[in-house]
């Protein structure tokens, strides 16, 4: 019986009805003669508080809300990549096609195809018994063998009857003893995470193919990120180059109210990508969630839910997934819009009391997990929040709490963006909580040599800007040679190493193994120069070499050829600062 009542008061997104007695929390309802979506946020007696997903203008008091008794749901099954949803999972091409340009108030549309007919092939047969979250079979999408799970909701049991053929994502394909039925399509709540079988440790790095990333502050394969910085700095380049470049299998990109036009720019240019790794196009492997900062407040603080939920279930296939959130800064607005209208009490800046738990919440449903079911998959959600702090401010609120959360802080910093250093992403203050538990895997897959030279960059770049402290207040000449040549040194690692351009064909992704070259050809260059100095050469003589010229050159060298110009060069390289050395003398 469904439960109805009558809207008392409306503020902004937020509307509260009476008479609804016996709803539950976080059900959703529809509200006026329009049946606007939304969802039960507070409850006070037969009083209920909505925070509605669409623009309430017109809505009237007096008009009816109808519970539907289910809180927000998302459908899983195949037909979900290459879409593009709103906050609530309602396809933006589909709206489009039937309703125009301009989501319709109320429009109420299917989020998978219900047409479309998919091949499933049964892995089970009859008379085997199964469990939640057990493979029943697989249809193939795209690259993909598209899993299909027993819903984690479901006891299971013996099977009774499983087909092979063609069927739409509603069609029964499986029915067990009981009566249950089993067809390709499931529904989840958006805000229960998905069971696991049990979380491993983070000990396999997110290689994102950024050297400054996967070098100097790596993200585990079920870490999590924060990108916080200012306008300008690059925060979500730095995302769209992650969702191409990174080793993860499957890519969800969370547009939570940010502009329209860089919305646009999105969804103009992720279908144009091509996927370097398999040649395929990108959105192949790649779901978009598209609430821009025009579209309703309370869509937009649904839609990291709906994003991390859709992770969770390509994770229980056993795949690799990327979700990139950009931003929770503009999600923690939504809350606050939100708890203002609720009257709540608010916190520091305005923010409600709860942003630090509802952060923690988001972020810790990241993970490396053994999948729960049969037969063992192993699979991973690695979460990248982007942070837009007003004016770049690093110490409030949003900022600050996602500090205590995630695993990898990448600051951006205005000022290399300014003098075009991109990735823009400040090397003194950026860190990692992963990297201790990464050593076994980089002796392992990169060379034993690899710790040590990373612990090397970093030692010396926080010496070089030490010395360029004082360069500033006294000028280079006042440096000794070996004291000028940690300088050059470290601007080779920042210019020439940590710089690496996004539209470079060669450049924009780089492996362990090349960074790893590229390191040993500059220490190599630096140690090699102070013997140089100590038998007379002068530092101006050793810059003035070709092979320093080539040093800057490098990262143009292709990753097939990289291993073999870098063993020509270091043969060389002594042997040039020898002559210079020897004419010195």
């Amino acid at each position: 019986m469904a439960i109805e009542g009558v809207i008392n008061k409306i503020s902004g997104p937020a509307v509260i009805a009476t008479g609804m007695h016996g709803a539950k929390m976080y059900d959703v309802v529809r509200v006026g003669k329009e049946g606007l979506v939304g969802e039960i946020i507070r409850l006070e007696g037969e009083t209920v508080f909505i925070q509605v997903y669409e623009d309430t203008s017109g809505l009237y008091v007096g008009e009816p809300v109808v519970s539907t008794g289910e809180p927000l749901v998302v459908e899983l099954g195949p037909g979900l990549l290459t879409q593009i949803y709103d906050g609530i999972q309602r396809p933006l091409p589909v709206i489009r096609d039937e309703k125009g340009d301009f989501v319709a108030r109320g429009v109420t549309v299917d989020s998978i195809d219900r047409s479309k007919k998919w091949h499933f092939t049964p892995t089970v047969k009859v008379g085997d018994t199964v469990g939640p979250n057990d493979v029943m079979g697989t249809v193939q999408e795209y690259g993909f063998e598209h899993r299909i799970m027993v819903p984690p909701s479901v006891r299971g049991g013996e099977v009774a009857e499983i087909r092979e053929g063609d069927f739409t994502i509603t069609e029964t394909v499986a029915r067990f003893k009981d009566g249950t039925e089993l067809r390709l399509m499931h529904r989840w709540p958006v805000r229960i995470a998905r069971p696991v079988g049990r979380k491993m440790e983070p000990r396999e790095p997110f290689l994102t193919g950024q050297r400054i990333l996967d070098v100097l502050v790596p993200e585990a394969m079920g870490g999590t990120a924060a990108i916080p910085g200012g306008f300008g700095t690059g925060k979500t380049v730095m995302q769209q180059t992650l969702a191409k470049w990174s080793n993860a299998d499957v890519i969800i990109y969370v547009g939570c109210g940010e502009r329209g036009n860089e919305m646009t720019h999105v969804l103009t240019e992720f279908p144009e990508l091509i996927d370097p790794l398999s040649g395929r196009p990108l959105m192949e492997r790649t779901i978009i969630i598209a609430n821009t900062s025009n579209m309703p407040v309370a869509a937009r603080e649904a839609s990291v839910y709906t994003g991390i939920t859709l992770a969770e279930y390509w994770r229980d296939q056993g795949y690799r997934v990327a979700l990139m959130a950009d931003s929770t800064s503009r999600w923690a607005e939504a809350l606050r819009e939100i708890s203002s209208r609720l009257e709540e009490m608010p916190a520091e800046e305005g923010y409600p009391p709860y942003l630090s738990a509802r952060l923690a919440a988001f972020y810790e449903r990241a993970g490396r997990i053994v999948c729960q079911g049969k037969p063992e998959r192993r699979g991973s959600v690695t979460v990248v929040g982007a942070v837009s702090p007003p004016g770049g401010d690093l110490s409030e609120p949003v900022t600050q709490a996602t500090l205590r959360i995630v695993g990898a802080f990448w600051a951006l910093d205005t000022s290399l963006a300014n003098r075009r250093h991109f990735p823009s992403i400040n090397w003194l203050r950026s860190y990692s909580l992963y990297t201790d538990g990464f050593e076994q895997w980089y002796r392992e897959n990169v060379g034993e040599e690899f710790i040590e030279q990373r612990n090397r960059m970093n030692a010396l770049l926080q010496k070089e800007a030490e010395l360029q402290e004082i360069v500033q207040l006294v000028g280079p000449d006042a440096l000794q040679d070996d004291q000028r040549m940690v300088i050059e040194a470290g601007k080779m690692i920042r210019e020439d190493f940590l710089q690496q351009s996004a539209f470079s064909d060669i450049d924009a992704h780089c492996p362990m193994e090349k960074a790893n070259l590229m390191m040993k050809v500059i220490f190599t260059f630096y140690d090699e120069g102070l013997e140089a100095l100590k038998r007379g050469a002068t530092i101006d003589e050793l810059l003035n070499l070709n092979e320093t010229e080539e040093i800057a050159r490098k990262k143009e060298v292709p990753k097939e050829k990289f291993k073999e110009w870098a063993a020509d060069f270091l043969k060389r390289l002594p042997e040039a600062l020898n002559v210079r050395a020897a004419a010195a003398s």
